[in-house]
């Protein structure tokens, strides 16, 4: 199988697997902080246990350590953004406003690459726009919060998929994924004991939380986090962010079927939903003219 290939059908796996974190992240009642610093930091306790995350870690240049410890703060504020926007509205919602990372990813990456702007690319990005105006009309007024936390969060995305392209050649995947993750815990750490307020506390997880934690941490974050890096190899940042793009079908259509989130929701919002994916496709096709 070719290369190319495969890495598509690896980031396609990763996404139908992360289609669930949004389902887990509304299920899980703890609040986002609190989410996101036990999903990193189990993660971080299994690879400890991992030779292979050791023997990474052991290659890289004090530099390289550093820049993938950067990342991983840029990734622990995307969770917590994205599983802020979850608990302000909904999975659908916080889903629905990944979709708009390819689009914010077309300006991102080639600054942060170094490759060719396409200004063709930001023309499509700008069609997405009408979208994002139907998903916020077609959502309650108490949900708006929800929609710029989820946006922000997909331009955290499009900025850590890009850097990790970038770099994602200077170390292994397991390596990348612990020192990136560590490193969120961290920063987490950090700001709970420099803050301290109900936002940022770390409460421990009932038995109901704990399980689906780590259901979150290993199955849903650990494989497709190391996964989605092999892809990378293989891939440019913005053919997996489309792949990714994917996701918030997936979510959605969870969300319909295990949380009823469609009562919550108009039409409208779907409709907006299809206009973005719209775009998203429509980028697609531009890649391959």
């Amino acid at each position: 199988m070719p290369p190319a290939r495969k890495a598509l059908l690896q980031i396609h796996l990763c996404v139908v697997i992360w289609g669930f974190t949004a389902i887990l992240g509304k299920l899980i009642t703890l609040p986002a902080f609190a989410l996101v610093w036990w999903r990193m930091s189990l993660v971080v306790l299994a690879l400890v246990f991992v030779p292979a995350f050791w023997r990474g870690v052991r290659r890289m240049s004090l530099r390289t350590v550093a820049i993938f410890s950067g990342i991983g703060v840029v990734v622990a504020l995307h969770w917590v953004t994205f599983y802020g926007a979850i608990k302000l509205a909904n999975a659908s919602v916080a889903a629905t406003c990944m979709g708009v990372a390819p689009i914010i990813m077309s300006v991102v990456e080639p600054w942060i690459t170094q490759k060719r702007f396409d200004p063709r690319e930001l023309v499509i990005g700008i069609a997405a726009v009408p979208g994002v105006m139907l998903v916020v009309g077609g959502t309650p007024g108490g949900m708006r919060l929800g929609i710029a936390a989820g946006v922000l969060s997909a331009l955290l995305v499009a900025i850590f998929g890009s850097l990790n392209k970038r770099f994602v050649e200077s170390g292994e995947p397991l390596a990348v994924t612990g020192l990136e993750l560590a490193a969120g815990t961290v920063f987490l750490t950090v700001l709970a004991l420099s803050f301290g307020g109900d936002s940022t506390r770390l409460p421990l997880p009932d038995a109901h939380d704990a399980s689906l934690l780590l259901v979150l941490s290993i199955a849903c974050t650990l494989f497709p986090f190391a996964l989605s890096l092999v892809a990378l190899r293989n891939l440019s940042a913005f053919s997996a962010q489309l792949a990714v793009s994917l996701e918030p079908v997936y979510a959605v259509v969870l969300a319909m079927l295990l949380l009823s989130e469609q009562r919550e929701l108009s039409l409208q919002f779907y409709a907006g939903l299809a206009v973005i994916l719209g775009s998203v496709f429509a980028h697609a096709a531009l890649k391959r003219a």
